[in-house]
């Protein structure tokens, strides 16, 4: 076929695009969906902040831009490198987050929307390190649940003591993001490590002795009263919003008018009254599926909730060819991460999910979160590129 179209067999454009390269092997599907999420996202940024922007109409929208450019490059470079570099270096990824960390909780970190979770890096960009410990989280765990010196079959259950250090690591990590606090990234890591570990394997047992000991620990939590007042607000405001529809329940109030304003068609692209007006607060973040609800409607809301589907789809494909347990893992966890992500952002402005500060996966506005999870896509293809037959 090269030779067909005039590339010379052995040459550089045939190791590029010829049968067997890179480009020929990457499951396109799953990075279309994700290009398609993310031109979907800048859209809606550019509707939610073109009437506040403190630069211009188009400068959140331009800096978002910037911000997916930044990934893709990273999603490049990672893509196209050999996946088990990841089971070598897992400890300084993981390191290197947890030092991020504590960076952030130290004098170095900076307070964004009541949360301590910023490093600010100068020119109107800030780093946020809990988005970092998602890739790195899933990368430790299938690091710790398959030792080296594991054959990698799939059959086999993990040792005992893997499992422990697992629950120690993400436990480190989750105690460090709620001292910000961030309770909604905090979810996300504990699902994520859940997700993995019940998919390595474990005996159901254990399952049943876990699933116990998180409802027996956040009772506990509950109880001693170590949640902020507003993230317990949160949680009773999910069972009845409208008791303080001015407080407490307000943002879940409004999330649901401006999704059920746009009816099926949606009152179109940058003429959505409740988004103009920023009755919905943080409309380009965490509230970015009330602007695709208001201005693109049900059909524009399904739009993005199937492509996002198709993402986990091609993902949980990935895991389910995997050869080795090791990669099988950290496909399975970063399914998992994005799902979990999903379900809490999307449940969350349609009253069925507690409001907490999840970004939507390749389409909100931050560049934190746009860099970890055009990393793990670039993970996922990497694996997906090794596991395939040439």
């Amino acid at each position: 076929m090269t030779e067909a179209i005039g590339i010379r067999r052995g040459s550089f454009a045939s190791r590029v695009v010829g049968r067997g390269s890179v480009v020929w092997r990457m499951d396109w599907l799953l990075f279309g969906a994700v290009v398609a999420l993310s031109a979907i996202g800048t859209l809606l940024v550019w509707s939610a902040t073109r009437t506040w922007s403190s630069i211009e109409p188009t400068g959140m929208a331009k800096k978002h831009v910037l911000n997916l450019l930044i990934g893709l490059a990273l999603y490049s470079a990672v893509a196209v490198t050999d996946y088990r570099w990841l089971r070598t270096y897992a400890p300084v990824l993981y390191g290197i987050a947890v030092l991020g960390l504590i960076l952030v909780i130290s004098p170095m970190g900076s307070t964004i929307n009541g949360h301590h979770s910023w490093i600010l890096l100068g020119g109107g960009f800030a780093l946020q390190p809990a988005e970092l410990m998602k890739p790195a989280l899933v990368v430790i765990l299938a690091r710790l649940l398959v030792p080296v010196s594991e054959k990698g079959k799939k059959k086999d259950r993990p040792r005992a003591s893997g499992v422990a250090l697992s629950l120690a690591a993400a436990g480190g990590a989750a105690a460090l993001v709620m001292l910000q606090p961030d309770l909604g990234t905090t979810m996300v890591l504990m699902a994520t490590t859940g997700a993995i570990i019940v998919f390595a394997g474990i005996r159901k047992r254990w399952v049943v002795a876990g699933v116990l000991l998180t409802a027996l620990a956040g009772a506990a939590v509950w109880s001693m009263g170590l949640l902020k007042p507003y993230q317990v607000a949160r949680f009773t405001a999910l069972i009845d919003p409208s008791s303080d529809p001015r407080g407490v329940g307000y943002n879940s109030t409004q999330a649901l008018v401006a999704i059920g304003s746009g009816e099926v068609f949606g009152k179109g692209l940058f003429h959505g009254g409740q988004t103009t007006g920023r009755f919905v607060p943080e409309q380009h973040t965490d509230f970015i599926f009330t602007v695709a609800g208001e201005e693109l409607g049900f059909v524009g809301s399904v739009t993005v909730v199937a492509l996002l589907g198709v993402v986990l789809l091609r993902g949980a494909r990935i895991a389910r060819m995997c050869g080795d347990r090791f990669s099988a893992l950290v496909s399975g966890g970063i399914v998992a991460w994005l799902a979990f992500q999903t379900l809490v952002n999307v449940g969350m402005t349609i009253g069925i999910m507690p409001i907490t500060g999840v970004p939507l996966p390749f389409v909100s506005y931050g560049g934190t979160a746009t860099f970890a999870n055009m990393t793990a896509i670039a993970i996922l293809q990497a694996i997906h590129l090794r596991s395939r037959p040439v």
